[in-house]
């Protein structure tokens, strides 16, 4: 098997476990890492013997593809320049900040026939992927993701940072995008919102509401629907499903039976960077590419607009 040669550009608190898993895939060769931050390329290269730089532009010309996880507001700036480099890119979620940066990423890749992926990871949740196959027209959605503060994507608020995952999931399972949009977020410690809820409808019916904190006590991952017959919840986190669901007695009584989906536990990110690779050496398509993850940015910001308003709205009945 030809190793690919890798890289990775920021190696902060996302970044650095793209370094690890790209070590231990036999299939890559980890060539170096980036960071601006002096002497963190160095931190993080030196276990596995591997090349840093404090300029990514070092890599051009040394890797075959590259994980991008620098803040978000830099996303398009440096993708462009890897894909004009002709070096297939995975960007970590959100694909940018914006629509029109994004659709530079989008328009790079294609112009120079490289892979754009995003890195929306709960796609490769095993969870998820049981759920992927029994999901049937799902009607009501409660998603919470709940984190403690960390100073790590304050260039974002937490709609595009964290609660992004599980939009990208419910427009997955649903198939479709909404077409109505509630919103609330608070500023707390930051001055961009800290703690969201968006309650979307969507054309067929089906309505979810998400909730996405940075500044919780305790760490949160769940989802929960509702289809025909069926209650399903689900734990990122433990990686497992529990399935409610009305039966029939032989007496032709109704009951409720439940069972538990256990898949095998896996890395996300091992199989997120495995995906990536597949698809940059042409054997699979891109797990996430860049329009479905311009979708979702685009949903993202539409529910930071409704959010912002109400919080300003907020600010002015207080003051009054």
């Amino acid at each position: 098997m030809n190793r690919m040669r890798v890289g990775v550009v920021g190696v902060g608190a996302l970044g650095q476990h793209h370094a690890r898993v790209y070590a231990a895939l036999p299939d890559a060769e980890l060539v170096a890492v980036a960071d601006t931050l002096p002497g963190r390329a160095a931190e993080i290269a030196a276990p596995y013997a591997t090349g840093s730089f404090e300029d990514y532009r070092q890599l051009f010309g040394k890797v075959d593809a590259v994980s991008i996880a620098a803040p978000t507001t830099l996303h398009a700036e440096i993708g462009e320049q890897f894909l004009n480099q002709g070096i297939h890119v995975l960007i970590e979620k959100p694909i940018s900040h914006s629509l029109a940066a994004a659709d530079r990423l989008i328009a790079a890749a294609s112009a120079n026939r490289r892979v754009l992926q995003i890195g929306h990871l709960e796609r490769f949740n095993p969870a998820i992927q049981a759920v992927r196959a029994i999901v049937d027209r799902p009607r009501f959605f409660e998603a919470h993701r709940m984190g403690l503060f960390s100073p790590r994507s304050l260039d974002i608020d937490v709609i595009l940072d964290l609660m992004i995952h599980d939009l990208d999931i419910i427009t997955l399972l649903v198939a479709d995008q909404p077409v109505h949009i509630d919103a609330v977020g608070i500023a707390i410690l930051t001055r961009r919102i800290d703690i969201a809820n968006a309650r979307l409808l969507f054309a067929n019916g089906c309505v979810a509401n998400v909730t996405a904190s940075r500044v919780s006590m305790e760490k949160i991952r769940k989802l929960r629907f509702f289809q025909a017959r069926h209650y399903i919840s689900l734990d990122y986190t433990r990686q497992d499903v529990a399935i409610f669901r009305l039966d029939g007695t032989p007496e032709g009584l109704p009951r409720i039976v439940s069972e538990k989906l256990t898949p095998e536990r896996r890395e996300p990110l091992d199989l997120e960077l495995r995906s990536f690779l597949q698809a940059a050496r042409g054997e699979r398509p891109a797990a996430c590419t860049g329009h479905e993850a311009k979708q979702t940015l685009a949903l993202a910001l539409q529910i930071l607009d409704k959010a912002e308003a109400a919080q300003a709205q907020a600010l002015r009945i207080d003051r009054t």
